[in-house]
C-alpha cells in the first residue's frame, strides 16, 4: 500500500521523528532513544516515513541512518499555505476588534474618571 505525505504527518511521533531529522541525520537507535515508546513503535513509524518517501534509510556499515528528504513534504506545504490568507484575514479581524475594543474601555475609563 502507498502512503501519503498527509498519512505521514498525521501522528505527533511522526511529526516529532520529522522534526528532529531536519536538524540532523541520526541512528534508528539515536531515534528511538529520544521518545518513550518502544522501540518496535517507533521502527513502524520509521517505516512508515520511508513509504511516504518522506525519510530514507541507508545502510552505513552496521547501523541504519535516517535522513530527511524534505522535498517530500512540498504536497503537505501547499495544502496547508492555501489556508494561510484565510487565517491571517481573520487573525487581523480579531486584532481589529481587539483595538477598537481596547480603545472602547479606555474612553469609557476616562468618561469616568471625569465625573
Amino acid at each position: 500500500m502507498r502512503r501519503d505525505v498527509f498519512q505521514a504527518i498525521a501522528d505527533p511521533v511522526r511529526r516529532d521523528i520529522i522534526q528532529l531529522l531536519a536538524e540532523e541525520t541520526l541512528t534508528i537507535n539515536s531515534v528511538a532513544e529520544r521518545f518513550d515508546v518502544s522501540r518496535p513503535a517507533i521502527s513502524k513509524h520509521l517505516k512508515i516515513l520511508e513509504e511516504c518517501g518522506i525519510i530514507a534509510i541507508n545502510k552505513q556499515g552496521r547501523e541504519r541512518y535516517c535522513q530527511i528528504r524534505p522535498k517530500e513534504l512540498i504536497p503537505a506545504f501547499l495544502w496547508i499555505d492555501q489556508y494561510k490568507k484565510l487565517w491571517e484575514d481573520k487573525l487581523d479581524s480579531f486584532e481589529d476588534y481587539l483595538t477598537k475594543l481596547q480603545i472602547r474601555l479606555s474612553n469609557e475609563e476616562a468618561n469616568k474618571s471625569k465625573k
